[in-house]
């Protein structure tokens, strides 16, 4: 049986606003006569004005396109009901997880439900009176500044932590005297994908030079370098720690250990992986040692003990080992192995000190965490059992055995646990709690199916357990499906919201992802990532198959290269899908590479410029220059972006929604949302977050001519 979420007058319910029933008169988007060649594709580029996002010819399209947006979501008529629903269902308590910090006092997490970001706590004991230690509310009016990273020195005395603004990669950098909270005059500005590492009375971080006014969000990132910076003087007197000028695409990542004793710079940015190389800090002058000379391989360090380097590695091992490495004697053949690659082909994805004698070490098993207990000389010692599928995040350190891990699942909401080590016993530290959600209700699977090149892929589904294959369910069919990234179960409370109306979700696991490892990864790479969308493809006609939904009840969504990937599989087959979300997406597969840190993505896509394959093949799938423009209906399509992405530009976006709106591709609304403020995705506050997903979904259930009921 099920009822109404909200009241409404019946003629309300059952004469929709009909949004989707006429083509919409789109604004006139800035365009000229572009034509290039590149590798010999001919390359037609009709909106390329488009990518200078602050010209005002631009800002005015963007204006006219957010005034249509606007208008057609405002005028759904269940859209403040769902908003409503979404803000209820936001409004719980995030529990962090407790960790001690070198002033020996434990720092959490939490947000009662009442604010955008969540606050940074601590305690003198776990059964003690809190103090806010940072609240990042307080440092914007609209909750749009995000605490990033919080660094502690080696003897607490001081705190480092790392901010961004509107949702921006650009980091800042301030310093805290730890015991009184008191804020020093330290300000970096132009950090980018770093830590701070203490060493002495400072600090090593990564920067950028300070980039071009006006483009600060758009131009192509080069020279990522590592400094110093001395507690009590500017940044314009930070000493160059390392550079690498021969490679100004390279990223550089440094890591310093308690004891100062090492610093590692970790090299990524044209490779698959990290090349790693030590230096003794004690030494004046001392020699890099080179541990790894390529970025062939994953290479992460886990710690640097005793001048000894523990390193998680795919060097010989495409789902990762665990080893230690003495810089004195660095070639791989002296490396010491302690924890093997899995035989059973589970993707070893993190290790970590659980106290001075353990390791606790994450699996991925079919795209679900399994955490180990083992010695440090590598006898596994047991599993720590979890409740169902789903994914899992330890606190531990090797300076304490206390061990609290946090578990999530799609209807699971994280929990926290104290583990003891010794008597392997989970109990209950904090839990999630939802008004009016009961996990109970919710059926969870994971199931296999064939792709189109007869490849097993796995996919996990959820669903109210009333909910029956008959054909006339609604599917949200989530992707990525790249970047050696795994899609694992995790809890959303937006999520809720489409299960608890009757809605199945179901999220693939798609190859280019590391779920089963480097072969599984690279199988969705360059001129192999035709795999991805076949097997996006293969899910939803397996939900079809099987009599859980039909095309006309069938949403696909995805962000960033999972953007593309929606943006692809549209192109693609436009006749199996009725609605298509595709989130700040990399539309534009001919020109990625020229955008702030897009070459980065060369070792997943190739470049137009590698060779004439490889730019035929990037054209041939591109989602901006594969629109369909002879009246082939496509399925209702919503566009997201933000101004202030500075990780895929928002002009893929802006390009690719012109030529949606300007191609012939049936009645159906091709919309776009320009968030401002915003940014990729991340540290976007709670309002914020709420506010997207209510024209998300009023859009997907406007065009699918459903009125959401609530279980």
């Amino acid at each position: 049986m099920r009822n109404l979420f909200f009241i409404a007058m019946a003629a309300l319910l059952t004469s929709a606003c009909n949004n989707s029933q006429q083509k919409l008169n789109y604004p006139e988007a800035p365009a000229d006569s572009t034509v290039y060649t590149v590798n010999g594709v001919v390359v037609t580029d009709t909106y390329r004005p488009l990518e200078n996002d602050t010209a005002d010819a631009t800002l005015r399209w963007v204006e006219a396109e957010n005034r249509i947006t606007r208008s057609y979501l405002d005028n759904i008529p269940f859209r403040s009901a769902i908003h409503a629903r979404l803000s209820e269902l936001n409004k719980y308590r995030r529990n962090g997880m407790p960790g001690k910090a070198n002033d020996n006092k434990y720092y959490y997490y939490e947000n009662d439900g009442s604010h955008d970001q969540s606050i940074l706590y601590r305690k003198d004991k776990l059964d003690g009176e809190a103090e806010v230690f940072i609240d990042p509310n307080k440092l914007s009016d609209d909750g749009t500044v995000a605490l990033t990273g919080v660094f502690q020195s080696p003897d607490g005395k001081f705190t480092a932590y790392t901010i961004s603004r509107s949702g921006s990669d650009w980091t800042e950098i301030f310093v805290l005297e730890t015991a009184t909270g008191k804020q020093l005059d330290e300000h970096i500005e132009w950090a980018k994908f770093t830590g701070v590492y203490w060493k002495d009375n400072g600090f090593f971080y990564s920067a950028y030079p300070a980039p071009e006014a006006g483009k600060e969000f758009s131009n192509a990132n080069e020279n990522h370098n590592v400094y110093y910076h001395r507690l009590g003087t500017p940044q314009s007197a930070d000493v160059l720690a390392f550079s690498d000028p021969k490679n100004p695409l390279h990223f550089h990542s440094a890591y310093v250990p308690k004891d100062g004793s090492l610093m590692s710079i970790s090299t990524g940015g044209q490779g698959v992986g990290e090349a790693i190389m030590v230096k003794d800090l004690n030494k004046h002058n001392a020699d890099w040692t080179v541990i790894e000379p390529t970025q062939d391989f994953t290479n992460a360090i886990v710690d640097i003990v005793d001048g000894k380097v523990y390193l998680l590695t795919s060097v010989d091992a495409p789902c990762n080992r665990f080893v230690v490495v003495d810089p004195a004697k660095p070639k791989r053949e002296n490396w010491k192995e302690i924890i093997p690659q899995d035989a059973d082909g589970a993707v070893l994805t993190s290790v970590q000190f659980a106290g001075p004698d353990h390791f606790i070490a994450l699996f991925e098993r079919d795209a679900s965490t399994h955490a180990y207990v083992y010695k440090t000389d590598g006898t596994l010692v047991r599993e720590i059992k979890f409740p169902t599928y789903g994914t899992a995040y330890f606190s531990s350190d090797r300076d304490s055995d206390e061990v609290f891990y946090n578990f999530s699942s799609f209807v699971y909401p994280p929990t926290i646990f104290a583990y003891d080590l010794a008597n392997d016993k989970s109990t209950l530290y904090k839990e999630t709690e939802i008004e009016g959600f009961n996990p109970e209700d919710y059926i969870t699977e994971q199931v296999f199916y064939t792709s189109t090149d007869g490849t097993k892929v796995p996919m996990f589904t959820v669903r109210h357990k009333d909910v029956k294959p008959d054909g006339s369910n609604p599917v949200y069919l989530y992707g990525y499906g790249g970047f050696n990234i795994s899609l694992t179960p995790t809890f959303s409370p937006n999520r809720l919201l489409w299960l608890e109306n009757g809605g199945i979700y179901a999220q693939a696991n798609l190859r280019g992802g590391s779920e089963y490892g480097e072969e599984w990864h690279q199988a969705g790479t360059k001129q192999q990532k035709m795999n991805v969308f076949n097997d996006f493809i293969s899910a939803a006609e397996y939900m079809v198959d099987q009599n859980w939904t039909k095309p006309e009840l069938l949403t696909i969504e995805g962000g960033s290269n999972g953007g593309l990937l929606v943006g692809a599989t549209v192109n693609l087959r436009p006749d199996l899908f009725k609605v298509a979300i595709p989130r700040v997406g990399v539309m534009d597969m001919m020109r990625y590479h020229l955008f702030t840190i897009g070459w980065n993505w060369a070792s997943d896509y190739g470049t137009a410029d590698d060779s004439a394959e490889m730019a035929q093949y990037l054209h041939s799938y591109s989602p901006l220059h594969n629109i369909k423009n002879d009246g082939t209906a496509y399925p209702a399509i919503l566009v997201t972006t933000a101004d202030h992405d500075d990780r895929v530009v928002p002009a893929h976006s802006f390009k690719y929604a012109a030529q949606l709106q300007a191609s012939d591709t049936g009645n159906a609304p091709k919309l776009i949302r320009i968030d401002s403020k915003a940014g990729h995705g991340a540290g976007k506050p709670v309002s914020k977050v709420v506010d997207e997903y209510a024209d998300i979904y009023s859009f997907i259930y406007e065009n699918l001519n459903r009125t959401p009921e609530k279980k």
